[in-house]
């Protein structure tokens, strides 16, 4: 009789058990969240006060709700002044890019959108890229394929920058050679050009690793992806694991600093080929640009 109380006590917690790591699991992988950060800069003009940059990153197709109304719901209430997509918005597997496209129309109806390439992007075949960007460029959003944009408010004006480079500079185990390679910043100047350091200066890139050259640059805020937060989240420590096959990745999610340059890590909203997410919610990054004397 003791045997069949102790049996069925153990069931029951482990049921419990179970439901509870499902629920997290569930909650870590499809419950948006929204990081506000506010970025402070004597070179942010008066009409850029207040400026509200909305950054999506790794999708990786992830749908959030029929259509991802819920993630459109997240964006529209913010009521950001630009969105920016800060690659792998698709995986190199898909078939299609409807779930990304989709999501690209529904946003760019009501907020002014930039986009620049991932690595399963550059994965894709010439013919599949081309087709998606130009299918991104007919519904009014522009690539920012290596290039500059200059966004003029009055009188005001900060510059856009959009950044791609060659997978080789990856130091992900899918296309690490036996060279060592590094990206710096004469290979940021042979693609970019040199910058107007007068001017608040942008950069958009998908890959974080390089933070030293962008910072170098002359990049004031430097906006990425590509580490997926780490996947799993330790609390007080960090992210577990990189695209590098390293153990906790320097710049995994959130804001850094270098010689008062800064870069923020938005953690993804898709897990692309990696595991699930733990203690790591789908992130929406939301960036209030301020003078540095605004309170």
């Amino acid at each position: 009789m003791r045997l069949r109380k102790s049996r069925k006590k153990f069931f029951i917690v482990f049921l419990l058990l179970v439901t509870i790591i499902t629920t997290m699991i569930y909650f870590d992988n499809n419950v948006l969240q929204v990081s506000h950060y506010t970025v402070k800069s004597n070179k942010i003009q008066t009409s850029f006060n207040d400026f509200k940059i909305l950054q999506l990153s790794d999708l990786h197709s992830k749908d959030f709700g029929n259509h991802n109304y819920k993630l459109i719901e997240k964006i529209n209430s913010e009521n950001p002044d630009i969105v920016v997509m800060t690659g792998d918005m698709i995986n190199t597997s898909d078939t299609d890019f409807e779930v990304f496209i989709n999501l690209a129309e529904q946003v760019s109806k009501n907020h002014v959108t930039y986009y620049i390439v991932g690595n399963h992007e550059e994965n894709l075949t010439d013919d599949k890229l081309k087709s998606l960007t130009n299918k991104l460029g007919r519904i009014g959003i522009s690539v920012l394929d290596n290039k500059k944009v200059t966004i003029t408010k009055g009188k005001d004006s900060i510059n856009l920058y959009g950044l791609w480079f060659n997978l080789r500079y990856y130091k992900d185990a899918n296309y690490y050679n036996e060279k060592e390679l590094f990206f710096g910043v004469g290979q940021n100047k042979t693609l970019l050009g040199n910058l107007d350091s007068n001017l608040y200066n942008i950069l958009l890139t998908h890959n974080p690793l390089y933070f030293d050259t962008y910072s170098s640059w002359g990049a004031d805020l430097t906006l990425a992806g590509h580490i997926h937060g780490g996947m799993i989240r330790i609390p007080f420590v960090g992210g577990l694991f990189s695209p590098e096959r390293r153990l906790f990745p320097k710049y995994d999610a959130g804001k850094y600093q270098i010689n008062g340059k800064e870069l923020i890590v938005n953690r993804g909203l898709g897990d692309g080929n990696l595991l699930i997410r733990i203690f790591n919610r789908p992130e929406i990054s939301v960036i209030t640009l301020k003078h540095k004397s605004a309170q």
